[in-house]
């Protein structure tokens, strides 16, 4: 409750302002929060009941995720997904493991139009010549290929490598060496080599025509 006083008699005008009703104590007030018995009251429950730091994961454990269990705590193997046993002599194209057998029952099928035709010359007395064709690589990703001499062509046609990897589309071009190895034989030995490439549906087909004298 506020209450003024009255102008003095004197005409001096009074500024004495008096708060509170009379008798009331104006010592201040004694009250002190519990914080100064007890400490600070505004401490997170970050950790639960029963915390104990000595107890809990080291800082370190689980930095190296799935690898740790697959290798024994060694991250120099391979972290791809089926890879881990990937031996040290295994041939590598791409990042991929290259294919070293032609499926069983694949058919080699030359395309009515070939997508090329290559001619040398070998000495029949020789022991043979050879050719490397440059494939440049047209498929959006990585493909396995085969590639094979199509039934009917001539016995003395090889093709070397005759599986691998080849490179997505602007990558490095892949190369098949074609020998042909006489035998004494002269004439002129022709064949179709096929490159299948399964997981793109596709293949590619070349004319081969040897002149052996």
């Amino acid at each position: 409750e506020l209450m003024l006083l009255p102008p003095s008699r004197s005409g001096v005008r009074s500024s004495t302002i008096v708060y509170g009703t009379p008798g009331m104590d104006m010592s201040g007030n004694n009250w002190k929060p519990d914080s100064e018995k007890m400490g600070s009251t505004d401490t997170g429950d970050f950790f639960p009941e029963g915390y104990d730091p000595n107890e809990q994961p080291g800082f370190t454990d689980g930095m190296m995720g799935s690898q740790e269990m697959l290798g024994g705590g060694n991250r120099s193997g391979p972290e791809l997904p089926g890879m881990e046993n990937l031996g040290a002599d295994a041939v590598m194209m791409g990042g991929i493991e290259e294919n070293s057998e032609i499926p069983a029952g694949m058919e080699f099928v030359p395309a009515s139009v070939p997508d090329g035709e290559f001619n040398f010359q070998v000495a029949a007395s020789s022991k043979g010549g050879d050719i490397t064709i440059e494939i440049k690589p047209f498929c959006m990703g990585f493909e396995d290929y085969f590639a094979a001499f199509a039934p009917g062509s001539h016995p003395s046609l090889k093709v070397n490598p005759c599986a691998g990897r080849m490179d997505r589309r602007g990558g490095e071009s892949t190369f098949l060496q074609v020998a042909c190895e006489p035998n004494g034989q002269a004439g002129t030995f022709t064949g179709d080599l096929v490159v299948n490439l399964p997981e793109d549906m596709s293949k590619l087909s070349y004319k081969i025509s040897v002149t052996s004298f």
